[in-house]
């Protein structure tokens, strides 16, 4: 049953997923490169505002508001630091121009833009400091020039944050979509397509496939056809207006590659993108680095990295911390009933996979009988089910008051100790034993790169519902689509998950 023999992956159970391709518009019948001259121009006053507001904010936080956080060392009045900005904000202007903060390739990509904002503000008042050096009567307050920065990265970056919430609303409107096409139509390009579609706020609108060996009109994924062979492509580009080419590296050979990069790779009104050959399998991401200006790609070993890893790392314990304190008096209340429902420990230990391999052992409340596989001896059709999915809905295993913890997820709870420990999150894939590995097949290393979770998309989907495939999709749709946003919004649909008691047992 390994997942590696699916060739479509269902986008039924997947989160984001449309079979609807909105249709390209144009403001005003205009073309695309004026809607991103527009966004430019937008960018560009919200810089100019929000540069001012961040240098008066900075005069009066250093000057006006006494909230003792300075030394008096300097004083200049307010018209001096006025005329100061006046002069500075085109100055700052010109340094975001060439930081790139108006290229389209750096826009609307998240902490992309904004390690941009954050490099080009401390450029500008480095070269603040670098001038007071210089030149004697340039004066300025060091609580002026700390303000300074720290509010124009927070007002630039606000403002950019806005307007790119925007430009995300009207994407779904048909807006700043630009259509691609994916060349190849093997299940590396049928994950790429997934992948793209589920993102409505990606930018690329998938006009359909190009491939040799599919019959032009038939189905590939979703609502996606075969539009034809490579061959065409010519006609293709310019029948569907194409800025974007999608190679599937899997489904094309190194001459195929070769000969559509000659005749693509340096066009001026298409882009063209190469896959990593295997994006299906990998979910971690992948970096290029040059080794004597050798350019190879390295796989990321963990999901997770830098500020996400902190970020998840916060949310874990702002919520276990006070979870636990609150469930303690319950765990005892748990406790004291399962050891006079039946003999045994109030707790089960069990051995499952962590983080890069790790071994550990997850706490649950027991909710077996104790000599629960003599139990299950007696139903081989059960033995038989339970090697197959792991999971039984009429478990005779399962004592009367573990059906209920069971029910209301309440056995789950102890695992807020392993979320402390750092052996799990509050929000992840879902927890296997060893011995599950296997039915990951290919994908059984990306299960890895993250800490596995108390709840997570299986969760909120369906849980015992859903088949084995299911929960394998989930799961990995979950790794290559992390947000700290997709986290809350998974722990708040746990909750009326967790009421209702969709598909527990």
């Amino acid at each position: 049953m390994g997942v590696q023999t699916m060739l479509q992956p269902s986008t039924s159970s997947l989160p984001g997923n449309s079979e609807e391709i909105p249709s390209l518009r144009v403001i005003n019948g205009q073309s695309a490169a004026i809607q991103w001259r527009l966004l430019i121009v937008g960018l560009v006053i919200n810089d100019i505002v929000m540069i001012g507001l961040a240098f008066l904010a900075a005069y009066n936080i250093r000057f006006t508001f006494d909230l003792g956080l300075f030394r008096e060392d300097v004083f200049l009045n307010y018209n001096y630091y006025q005329t100061l900005s006046l002069f500075l904000i085109p100055v700052w202007i010109l340094i975001f121009a060439i930081s790139g903060l108006y290229r389209r390739s750096n826009l609307l990509g998240g902490t992309i833009e904004y390690s941009l904002v954050f490099r080009a503000t401390g450029v500008g008042i480095f070269s603040l400091i670098v001038l007071s050096f210089l030149i004697t009567d340039f004066v300025l307050a060091r609580g002026w020039l700390a303000m300074a920065w720290v509010s124009a990265f927070l007002f630039v970056g606000g403002g950019r944050f806005i307007i790119r919430r925007i430009v995300y609303t009207i994407r779904k409107r048909g807006y700043f979509l630009t259509p691609a096409i994916i060349v190849g139509a093997n299940q590396e390009a049928i994950a790429l397509a997934q992948q793209l579609m589920s993102w409505q706020t990606s930018g690329l609108q998938i006009a359909g496939f190009v491939d040799d060996k599919a019959q032009p009109g038939s189905k590939v994924f979703g609502p996606l056809n075969c539009l034809g062979n490579v061959s065409q492509l010519d006609r293709l580009i310019r029948k569907h207006h194409i800025g974007e080419l999608i190679l599937s590296n899997s489904a094309l050979s190194r001459d195929d590659i070769l000969s559509l990069f000659k005749k693509y790779g340096l066009a001026s009104d298409l882009n063209l993108h190469l896959s990593s050959g295997l994006f299906e399998i990998i979910t971690t991401g992948m970096d290029v680095q040059e080794y004597a200006y050798v350019p190879l790609v390295r796989v990321r070993k963990a999901r997770l990295n830098g500020i996400d890893r902190v970020l998840k790392l916060l949310l874990d314990y702002a919520f276990a911390l006070p979870s636990l304190i609150l469930m303690l008096p319950l765990l005892f209340v748990i406790g004291v009933i399962v050891k006079l429902d039946s003999p045994g420990p109030v707790f089960h230990r069990r051995k499952v996979m962590g983080m890069n391999g790790r071994q550990f052992d997850a706490f649950k409340i027991r909710t077996m009988h104790v000599n629960g596989d003599k139990i299950l001896a007696q139903y081989p059709d059960l033995e038989q089910q339970l090697a197959q999915e792991y999971k039984l809905k009429d478990d005779p295993r399962v004592t009367s008051v573990g059906r209920f913890l069971r029910k209301a997820s309440l056995d789950e709870l102890p695992q807020i100790f392993n979320v402390l420990r750092r052996e799990m999150s509050l929000v992840g894939p879902r927890i296997i034993t060893p011995a599950e590995m296997s039915n990951y097949g290919d994908w059984g290393l990306n299960l890895l790169t993250v800490p596995p979770g108390i709840t997570g998309l299986w969760q909120i989907s369906g849980r015992s519902n859903l088949s084995y495939e299911e929960r394998v999709q989930l799961d990995m749709h979950y790794i290559r689509n992390w947000s700290i946003w997709l986290d809350l919004q998974i722990l708040w649909r746990t909750i009326p998950a967790v009421i209702m008691g969709r598909g527990a047992y």
